[in-house]
């Protein structure tokens, strides 16, 4: 599997954001010379290198629209330190860099998240009004699913008793849950939020038929709650849609266009 080659015409240069706490940011920006940008979000544990960000904002970049992918905080190569929910706190990581392309008189048409950073992208949406057009790939519907799949059938018992669950694989430490990010996931309401999207905020839903870490009736209970909303399943793709990424970007690229042709 492959990035599509890039359209010579479009650059990329790193891109530094201060968040609200003072963390750098950092980010790609896909230069086609256009005003408008969609800004790209990855999903958990993950980063602006992987799949279907970075592939995206290649496609973006091949139909002459600019776009900029980042990592949210404790990610990849930004500053500050990597929490297990941290949802509402990587809005904010959002809000700061659509505030930015603002400030440089720039227009965020659209926001677009993959797994975490689809529901990231929604609950913006939920709280700021001020995009048009949201993307939403493998995002979860019920943030209290998924959970024990990852820590266990007994995660409240043993996070009760040490206050923090550490994580490993083959014996290498990967990260630390602690009681707090995980009532943090936990009290996170997608549904609610969810309901708080204006009609005029045009919602695209993206699932594999074939996800087995986000169940693809994630996608179908977005469907039944966003007023303005477009649901699209790709048959036999998994979570990151790896054997699926054109037509993937085929999908999102169709919504975007019609978007910025509607705008």
């Amino acid at each position: 599997m492959s990035l599509p080659a890039q359209n010579p015409s479009a650059h990329q240069k790193k891109v530094v954001i201060a968040n609200k706490h003072g963390e750098k940011l950092v980010g790609i920006l896909h230069e086609s010379g256009t005003t408008d940008i969609v800004i790209l979000c990855h999903g958990f544990r993950s980063s602006k290198e992987t799949y279907p960000v970075a592939n995206l904002a290649v496609a973006l970049g091949n139909a002459g629209i600019s776009s900029f992918r980042f990592d949210f905080a404790g990610n990849g190569e930004s500053e500050g330190s990597f929490e297990y929910g941290n949802y509402w706190r990587e809005v904010e990581d959002l809000h700061s860099v659509a505030q930015h392309f603002c400030g440089e008189k720039r227009a965020v048409r659209t926001i677009v998240g993959h797994s975490k950073g689809g529901g990231v992208v929604l609950l913006y949406a939920s709280k700021y009004h001020d995009i048009k057009t949201v993307v939403n790939i493998s995002g979860r519907h019920d943030l209290k699913t998924g959970v024990e799949e990852r820590l266990g059938k007994d995660y409240m018992e043993r996070i009760q008793k040490d206050g923090f669950i550490d994580m490993s694989k083959s014996g290498d430490f990967l990260y630390r849950v602690t009681k707090e990010s995980l009532m943090d996931r936990l009290n996170t309401n997608m549904h609610e939020a969810c309901l708080q999207i204006d009609n005029g905020c045009r919602v695209l839903t993206v699932h594999g038929s074939a996800d087995g870490i986000v169940g693809v009736e994630s996608a179908y209970e977005f469907a039944k709650i966003i007023p303005n909303h477009k649901l699209h399943i790709i048959e036999g793709a998994n979570h990151s849609f790896s054997h699926h990424q054109d037509e993937l970007a085929s999908v999102v690229m169709n919504v975007i266009k019609e978007a910025f042709h509607q705008d």
